[in-house]
């Protein structure tokens, strides 16, 4: 008898027979119809979502555009953080030249070509390194004078920090004219509502504020667009800015860098002389120190009007040179005594200064200048190494400034160029 198996059909082990290839191929074709169907919708919900997110960055980017003016947090967006170019965001006042420029005769000695820094020629050093422009000033005459990377003797130059020893001279010559009483004065005498944030305001003198030991919070954060760094520095309002600073310690206890406080040393300017920082530098200062050239001074904003007190000192090279010459002549400019002799005779004489512990060319601090007590001398400092160094032994003023330091630490390279000038004039 047959075995009924020979009519079946033949089945290789672990394949479909044509029917079930069917039925697997249609579910197949089925199940990527429905993936395609997925797919593409979820690309489409993607996509509408990116198109949503770019019109209102777009949108956001807009406002931010058209409220840089008004918005801290437009001018974090559209800005970012601090550049050494900054001078060209802000609105500002024009500080004009004196009516009689002070101007000095250059007089380059042949041994000041054997100057090298690193075995380089100092001008290609000074190239390499992102300087604009290099000074150096010895009496009343230039020993050195060049200018880098584009620049010239015209161009504009930003001081950055170094606007604090700007501003530190004129509450010296306020002081003189009587419009301000003494360094020991509580800030409350002339900003009385910070009283309402809180009592102990009237503990800060204005010597705690220009000696950076008032006690009030400052904090760096690079990552973030309201540490109080940007908002010393790019705020809209920075009287507001002041008076809603904030005291974590009794003053007077430490050295602690923060730039609240020469917004509200300018607060107390503003006040006592009943007119702008900027027109009281042009009258008292930039003008009688004998500028060559019109300067500037930023201001928060339009609507605010203030100046950025902190950083926004802007002109010639040979300009800013001529605040260290001033107290290199015990405050004259000629027989005028522009800045009061007391005044600078407080920092060539570095009494009460406050340890920094930044170093060794910078360990102390008085009235808005560093002292270099190693070599007995005295600088302003901006960031991006923007200087005044003033070295009174050999009646030297070196002045550097740069798009950034260039990899170069300019703190105790200059005092090094200021030894190197006085050792070489000895022999």
């Amino acid at each position: 008898m047959e075995s009924t198996k020979k009519n079946q059909p033949h089945q290789l082990p672990g394949l479909f027979t044509t029917r079930e290839r069917s039925i697997n191929t249609n579910k197949t074709q089925k199940d990527k119809t429905l993936l395609k169907r997925i797919l593409r919708r979820v690309s489409i919900v993607f996509l509408a979502l990116v198109l949503v997110l770019a019109v209102i960055g777009s949108g956001v980017y807009v406002w931010a555009l058209a409220s840089t003016d008004t918005s801290l947090a437009a001018r974090g967006i559209i800005w970012g953080g601090s550049k050494f170019d900054d001078w060209k965001r802000f609105p500002s006042k024009v500080v004009h030249a004196s009516t009689e420029p002070q101007y000095f005769e250059q007089n380059t000695p042949e041994w000041f070509g054997e100057l090298k820094i690193d075995n380089t020629p100092l001008a290609e050093y000074l190239e390499a390194s992102n300087t604009t422009a290099f000074i150096v000033l010895q009496g009343d005459e230039l020993l050195y004078e060049g200018y880098f990377n584009g620049s010239s003797r015209e161009a504009t130059q930003a001081s950055l920090s170094v606007a604090k020893s700007f501003v530190s001279t004129l509450v010296g010559v306020a002081i003189e004219e009587g419009f301000i009483g003494s360094l020991d004065e509580p800030v409350t005498s002339y900003i009385p509502e910070l009283l309402e944030r809180d009592s102990r305001y009237a503990d800060i003198t204005l010597r705690h504020l220009i000696m950076m030991s008032s006690g009030i919070r400052f904090e760096r954060e690079a990552s973030n667009p309201f540490s109080d760094d940007f908002i010393t520095s790019h705020s809209p309002n920075m009287r507001a800015a002041a008076l809603n600073s904030k005291i974590v310690e009794v003053p007077g206890k430490r050295y602690h860098y923060n730039d609240y406080n020469p917004l509200l040393v300018g607060m107390v300017l503003e006040r006592a002389t009943g007119m702008p920082v900027s027109e009281y530098l042009e009258s008292r200062l930039w003008g009688p120190m004998g500028a060559e050239g019109d300067g500037s001074w930023d201001l928060d904003s339009e609507r605010s009007g203030f100046e950025r007190m902190s950083v926004g000192i802007n002109g010639r090279a040979i300009d800013f040179a001529k605040l260290g010459w001033l107290f290199l002549h015990g405050g004259k400019a000629g027989d005028r005594q522009v800045v009061p002799q007391a005044w600078v005779e407080q920092i060539t004489s570095g009494n009460n200064a406050i340890y920094t512990a930044r170093g060794e060319h910078a360990n102390y601090y008085l009235n808005f200048w560093f002292l270099d007590v190693a070599n007995k001398a005295y600088y302003a400092e901006g960031n991006f190494c923007q200087f005044i160094y003033v070295y009174p032994a050999a009646d030297l003023v070196l002045v550097r400034h740069g798009s950034d330091c260039g990899g170069a630490y300019w703190t105790g390279l200059l005092g090094e160029i200021a030894l190197w000038i006085e050792e070489r004039q000895s022999q």
